[in-house]
């Protein structure tokens, strides 16, 4: 090998450094780094978490977060391309800055959460379905439908670069199956079923709702775990269950929490099937 692709190799090792996990922007509320190209993790004080997606042509944020002043005018600092507002569900830590901007995407069947909490939002709602594709400009964003968490929980394919956006639908470590209006677990069951489909199709790397947690990627294996921790509940045949500590609003009265291996399920003993 000689010194001229020596030093081309460097300076592509370089390239890629510099391109990777380079914190662009901070302030108070969030910290946004680029972690691909064209790609970007928000990531709030209170660990909830944002994407953002630039094409050629517009740009999407994927979630909201919990309480973040201005959000719009941070968002124009990172892109100002035209930007389309993709909520995963309609929960207060995913949808609490809606209000900034003039119109939203989500799912229809989430429609019972915003009478359920009482969601306030005077802009344009816009309904997605599975399989919806939104072109973002040499970037398509496909939909699909992953009930469970929630009733209209989504994720969002990038089936070019392999990026799945999971929202709370598989979790971050831990899925939440306690809240109302409970899912059977048959049903998150399915949607781990179609997740795995598609990490055998090209999907490799789910980025999920809260990133500070975690702070990488899941593969097929987190989604198997997930699924199989799943029907052992509904078999009858998971690990010991203990109480979870942490009791919320639209929870049941008491919930447990088992765990295989990296996956940890939050559910209603009295909804699971």
């Amino acid at each position: 090998m000689n010194l001229k692709t020596n030093f081309a190799l460097l300076l592509m090792l370089i390239s890629a450094i510099l391109t990777s996990a380079q914190e662009v922007f901070k302030n108070n509320d969030l910290t946004i780094t680029k972690l691909e190209k064209n790609m970007w993790v928000v990531e709030t004080a209170d660990n909830t978490t944002m994407y953002i997606i630039e094409g050629t042509k517009k740009a999407m944020l994927i979630d909201a977060g919990t309480n973040c002043e201005k959000l719009d005018e941070v968002m124009s600092q990172i892109t100002k391309k035209p930007l389309i507002v993709m909520i995963t569900h309609i929960h207060p830590d995913h949808a609490g800055n809606i209000k900034y901007f003039d119109q939203i995407y989500f799912h229809p069947a989430d429609t019972v959460l915003t009478r359920m909490m009482n969601v306030e939002y005077n802009g344009k709602v816009n309904f997605v379905k599975d399989g919806e594709k939104l072109d973002l400009g040499g970037t398509t964003i496909e939909v699909l439908h992953t009930p469970g968490h929630t009733p209209g929980s989504i994720v969002l394919l990038d089936r070019q670069t392999g990026n799945c956006y999971s929202g709370d639908a598989f979790g971050s470590g831990q899925v939440w199956m306690q809240l109302r209006p409970n899912s059977p677990m048959k049903t998150y069951i399915e949607s781990c079923k179609k997740m795995e489909k598609l990490m055998d199709q090209g999907i490799n790397k789910i980025y999920c709702g809260h990133y500070p947690y975690v702070k990488k990627a899941y593969d097929k294996a987190y989604v198997t775990e997930m699924r199989t921790l799943a029907e052992a509940l509904v078999s009858g045949t998971a690990p010991e269950a203990k109480p979870h500590p942490q009791k919320v609003s639209i929870g049941c009265e008491n919930p447990m929490m088992v765990t295989l291996g990296g996956a940890t399920i939050v559910y209603d003993p009295e909804h699971i099937k």
